[in-house]
């Protein structure tokens, strides 16, 4: 165990000792545990003020900083206060015994875990690891391994002093039950809620599942390895057609029903607010699917050329609501079909907009960032394979880049030149640049099959607080999903003013077979002619000056 490198990466950050290639919780954590497993009358954990003062006494013996001071009154005000006293001592008489005998097995659990990672998937690591920026990789947990992971978080047991070198999100649940006590809301009473049910249905009955949480990134297109992307010229050029676009006025991404792949409006640090005050699409998601927090343990900020797919993540709670009005609404049955991995067929993909306050947003760098984190986050490996020129010249056929294993469920790398025999790794390595871009970027990529109906379910990414432009940004992700080949993107407006055309714009633009390179040169022009004044009409107005009459609208180049 001394000598696993994934282990090794992520150890400081984990609660644990390693002695004797075996995994442990120091003596005294063990015995605080070992307490709170056979209930409050050995451990006289039987109230939030009591709660909170174990899990300090475990702090302390981990020589761990102290953490959120109004937490000690957030617990308290949640168990002693807030919740009747039937289900306060239930949770102190059944979960808390749970969730500390769960704790009990988490190093075993551990090192089961690492024993499988190496042959979970052949040639692949899924072990859990530090998954730092511009390293793609994929990690594969058990939703029992996760529980366990959740309950640290919940006792605050995690180190915390070396997260913020890392540029690792907050893990623990101090913050978010000191924000509880320093400015109480329904809504982030709410959020506990859909946590604590989510702690109450894993104690009844342990989930059998997978979830895996893999860092992609968009890969290097110059020969001197530095991280860049498509550029304009890149997208100026596209004649790749556009896929269907569904419009959506009511609904919500979570319930699409196509099997597609569901956008997380990111923070680049993955989740955002979720352990703290936060409650807008990314924060709601994280709570109704509690095992998406476990990959903030492990995932640092994502810069620009990178997004975190999520896939399996099973969903626990309704709500109603959204910020403020946020309700945690009861239990949630997720009856998804689960893939040979024992994944749920749920694939979520985080890509983190830009703040774009102003005019900023209409600036040529700032669409191309948008894009190109948009594209990133679309690239489906099955799909990109087969259709090689999403980076590279169709004509070029001296490589057979790797298609979909259908019959594994697996990628394999089959890699010959025109006559048949295999490249040595010489004539590998000579490949222009161009034909490494997505070899690299799904190296380390597991899909598991090339489903006709994955398209993308997304909204108003970066709209909100950011100050995205609607129109641009229902564009920009049109693109990028048309530009990876996804089959359509299903766009849930909100109800958003700005967006009541947008049916109907779509459709005209698809009726006259506009590309990529068509749109994108448009929603160029337009954007210049916004920076420089010459026009305060939105996207959509200025494209067809008479959304009546598509005889008038402007045509593409």
């Amino acid at each position: 165990m001394e000598n696993r490198e994934d282990l090794n990466s992520i150890l400081s950050y984990l609660p644990l000792v390693i002695r004797s290639s075996s995994l442990y919780w120091p003596p005294r954590v063990v015995e605080a545990l070992k307490a709170m497993s056979e209930g409050p009358s050995h451990s006289r954990v039987d109230s939030g003020e009591v709660l909170w003062q174990a899990i300090s006494d475990m702090r302390r013996s981990l020589s761990f900083s102290t953490l959120e001071p109004s937490a000690s009154h957030g617990y308290a005000l949640l168990f002693d206060e807030l919740i009747d006293e039937k289900e306060s001592k239930r949770w102190f008489d059944e979960i808390i015994p749970a969730l500390a005998r769960l704790l009990l097995q988490f190093p075993s659990l551990l090192e089961v875990h690492f024993q499988n990672a190496d042959n979970f998937v052949s040639g692949i690591k899924t072990g859990l690891r530090l998954l730092d920026s511009q390293q793609a990789g994929i990690v594969f947990l058990s939703q029992e391994l996760i529980g366990a992971l959740l309950a640290c978080s919940f006792f605050c047991l995690f180190p915390d002093d070396n997260r913020g070198a890392k540029h690792l999100p907050v893990i623990n649940f101090d913050h978010l039950f000191a924000s509880l006590y320093e400015s109480y809301s329904q809504s982030q009473e709410s959020k506990i809620r859909c946590i604590m049910h989510y702690f109450e249905r894993f104690c009844s009955c342990v989930p059998i599942g997978t979830v895996s949480f893999e860092r992609k990134i968009l890969p290097a297109e110059y020969h001197n390895s530095s991280t860049a992307a498509p550029d304009a010229d890149f997208w100026s050029k596209s004649d790749v057609s556009l896929c269907a676009f569904k419009v959506h006025s009511f609904g919500l991404i979570e319930d699409q029903p196509d099997n597609a792949l569901e956008v997380d409006f990111a923070n680049k640090y993955l989740g955002g607010g979720s352990l703290s005050r936060g409650c807008v699409q990314e924060e709601i998601r994280f709570m109704i699917n509690p095992e998406l927090i476990a990959g903030m343990l492990f995932l640092p900020r994502m810069d620009d050329n990178e997004a975190i797919e999520i896939v399996g993540a099973e969903r626990f709670s309704c709500y109603t609501g959204y910020a403020s009005s946020f309700r945690f609404a009861g239990e949630y049955i997720d009856k998804k079909a689960m893939d040979p991995f024992k994944r749920r067929r749920t694939r979520i993909v985080a890509i983190d907009a830009l703040c774009a306050p102003k005019m900023r947003h209409f600036k040529d760098i700032c669409l191309l960032r948008e894009i190109n984190k948009a594209l990133c986050g679309f690239l489906n490996c099955s799909k990109s394979w087969q259709h090689q020129n999403i980076f590279i010249d169709e004509g070029d056929k001296e490589i057979q880049l790797a298609r979909n294993d259908r019959d594994s469920g697996l990628l394999r790398t089959e890699t010959t030149a025109l006559h048949g025999t295999p490249l040595n790794d010489v004539e590998i390595n000579r490949e222009k640049p161009a034909n490494n871009l997505i070899r690299d970027f799904y190296v380390e990529g597991v899909h598991c099959e090339d489903n006709e109906d994955d398209g993308v379910a997304t909204g108003n990414w970066g709209c909100g607080v950011f100050g995205g432009d609607p129109e641009l940004k229902a564009t920009i992700q049109w693109l990028a999903a048309s530009q990876t080949r996804r089959p359509f993107i299903s766009y849930y407006t909100f109800g958003v003013e700005a967006l009541q055309h947008l049916d109907q714009v779509t459709k005209w633009i698809i009726s006259h077979k506009w590309t990529v390179g068509d749109l994108w040169n448009m929603m160029l022009e337009y954007s210049a002619q916004r920076l420089y004044k010459q026009t305060n009409l939105g996207f959509f107005s200025w494209l067809l000056p008479s959304l009546a009459t598509t005889n008038k609208a402007v045509q593409p180049p």
